[in-house]
């Protein structure tokens, strides 16, 4: 297995991007990044980002972003070679993530790794990303020295795809459950009860979570700066929809959750925080 860094190139200096960017610099990997913002990027173009790394890595907010990435004028494809890894940060949808690997892989031999994330910027911040995984096993192992530094828990949930398939339950649960916890601060508001204590006095018991005890107080502080963009959530959870459709599956809770968020969008909200979701129901 490798155990020393090997140079890196990367695509979306963004919201997690950059700082994924600047944590892997300071724990002295070579990174050569790209975004299509020119204050964020040393270069002009993706497909530079791909010249002397042994690994290029995708953090975009879409499909889109992906493929124009990818298979664009000035995409990867057009230089990536078959010694060479892709992993992809990015929630796409399931089946497009295959059609992309099966046609770079044509093209040019190089495997790709669904690799969709977990825990936002302070996750970045601190190496401690939960990474759902998809994607040869000896691809995962080639990883492993990157993985160590970027996340706490990094698992292969089977081929190419998989990872993004457990990306659409983490979704799912995360975007019905912050709508949950608007709801309930604002049930907590209403009958008089310091919402604030609510973490301390549930910690530990069935209604814990990471989410509560991340976004509650954030919620009661109306603290909706963005760590994370209602749009960004609207998007992944419109992508549940159609993956749980394409099953054969129900998902009514999910149906609330977007409601909610496409209220959200509505009333102009799109580039706030997820946690803006409290808004519906806080007490005026």
């Amino acid at each position: 297995m490798k155990t020393a860094k090997f140079p890196l190139g990367y695509v979306g200096a963004g919201l997690m991007g950059g700082p994924m960017v600047k944590r892997l610099k300071s724990l002295g990997w070579s990174v050569r990044a790209y975004d299509i913002v020119p204050e964020r990027s040393m270069l002009a173009s993706a497909s530079e980002a791909a010249h002397g790394a042994d690994v290029v890595l995708l953090n975009l907010p879409t499909n889109d972003a992906v493929e124009d990435a990818v298979f664009g004028a000035k995409g990867l494809v057009h230089v990536l070679k078959k010694n060479q890894l892709l992993v992809d940060f990015s929630t796409i949808p399931v089946e497009k993530c295959r059609s992309h690997a099966a046609q770079l892989a044509k093209a040019t031999g190089c495997r790709w790794v669904d690799a969709p994330v977990s825990g936002g910027p302070p996750a970045v911040e601190a190496g401690k990303l939960t990474v759902m995984a998809g994607g040869e096993e000896q691809d995962l192992a080639r990883l492993a020295p990157l993985m160590k530094d970027i996340a706490g828990r990094c698992t292969r949930m089977g081929p190419v795809g998989a990872g993004l398939a457990a990306k659409m339950v983490n979704q799912l649960v995360v975007g019905v459950g912050m709508a949950m916890l608007g709801e309930a601060i604002g049930l907590c508001e209403r009958a008089g009860i310091d919402a604030a204590r609510i973490p301390e006095c549930l910690g530990g018991g069935y209604a814990d979570s990471n989410l509560m005890q991340a976004y509650w107080p954030r919620m009661v502080a109306r603290d909706f700066a963005p760590r994370g963009y209602v749009r960004q959530l609207l998007k992944d959870l419109e992508m549940v929809e159609r993956w749980a459709q394409d099953l054969g599956g129900r998902a009514p809770a999910l149906q609330v959750a977007l409601d909610a968020y496409r209220e959200l969008k509505k009333r102009g909200d799109s580039e706030l925080d997820t946690a803006a979701v409290a808004k519906l129901y806080l007490p005026r």
